[in-house]
């Protein structure tokens, strides 16, 4: 169950860390390290989490150590430019210009000499990698002088395009990055305005982790945002951000709609199902339980889209 955990806290998290020196600490820089992180010239800015950052005008080697962020890289077209992911995002290989053989690491204790080998111009590192007590494994890169992006993850709609835009504007792809934007806005539009003609909002349970150890999460979550703009109610809503739920609790909820994209089980819609006790929920004895897109539902970009479609067509069929 802990490497379950693990894996949900990886697929909710995006995305840290910026700063550039010269001092080497323990590890070898290559021979030509005067050309490690640097380029002609530079522009200061601040990144996410609001540090002043230095980015290099040319940004033509990228390490992305966050899927979400991968993502976005392989739709603003700079997967040609990306010379490293995380184990995480290893599904992506082949995809949109990323090369098949391209090195893969572990984000949250990663090869510091081999990413240094690699000369990138930028990195970006997710949330994991810098857990609370541990100490930070990108460091040495920032000591190196290497450009390390923080990008906190973002728990709405509105910030996962600033994100898009943010990641844009530092890789000389800002029209690529608003066109994604403007898409984003259509669709969004879209799913609100059926939204806000329904009056006999359904109850809506979302589970991204199975029984015995259920989580769901209440608001502060783009999740949350999407069952709203739907028209619907969460369930959960009165608490905050990710949340470990009780069966006791999601029973005494009765939901009308049960939505999950738990996939590391065979069939999570037959689990749920099947679970002693709630053969009476709403949604249990109308049939109303579906199964979403985990990737789309899971990470902090523009894909959530897609999540948003499933889910407002799985709450509303008749609407949607």
């Amino acid at each position: 169950m802990k490497k379950v955990i693990l894996l949900i806290m990886v697929a909710i998290l995006s995305l840290s860390f910026i700063s550039c020196s010269k001092t080497a600490g323990n590890v070898q820089l290559p021979d030509d390290s005067d050309n490690v992180g640097t380029s002609s010239g530079i522009v200061k800015m601040k990144d996410r989490a609001g540090n002043d950052i230095e980015i290099p005008k040319s940004v033509d080697r990228i390490i992305s150590m966050a899927p979400s962020t991968t993502e976005i890289l392989l739709d603003l077209g700079l997967g040609d430019k990306i010379v490293a992911i995380d184990y995480n995002a290893k599904g992506l290989k082949g995809q949109k210009g990323l090369g098949e053989g391209i090195p893969e690491f572990d984000m949250m204790s990663p090869d510091i000499e081999k990413l240094i080998s690699l000369k990138p111009d930028i990195v970006f590192t997710s949330g994991m990698s810098n857990l609370e007590g541990k100490a930070e494994p990108f460091k040495p890169l920032r000591d190196l002088g290497v450009c390390v992006a923080d990008i906190p993850t973002s728990n709405s709609i509105e910030a996962i395009k600033e994100d898009i835009i943010f990641v844009a504007d530092i890789t000389n792809t800002s029209e690529k990055g608003k066109e994604i934007v403007e898409s984003i806005d259509a669709e969004v539009d879209k799913i609100a305005q059926i939204g806000k003609s329904i009056t006999d909002k359904k109850k809506v349970y979302f589970e991204i982790a199975a029984a015995p150890n259920m989580y769901s999460f209440g608001s502060g979550v783009f999740l949350n945002e999407i069952i709203e703009l739907a028209g619907a109610t969460n369930v959960f809503k009165d608490y905050e951000r990710w949340i470990n739920v009780s069966e006791e609790s999601v029973v005494a909820a009765n939901p009308d709609v049960i939505l999950t994209n738990v996939n590391y089980i065979d069939d999570p819609v037959a689990e749920i199902k099947s679970r002693k006790g709630w053969e009476n929920i709403k949604a249990i004895k109308n049939n109303e339980v579906y199964y979403i897109d985990n990737n789309a539902s899971n990470l902090p970009n523009h894909n959530f889209v897609k999540a948003m479609k499933e889910m407002a067509k799985a709450i509303y069929p008749d609407k949607y």
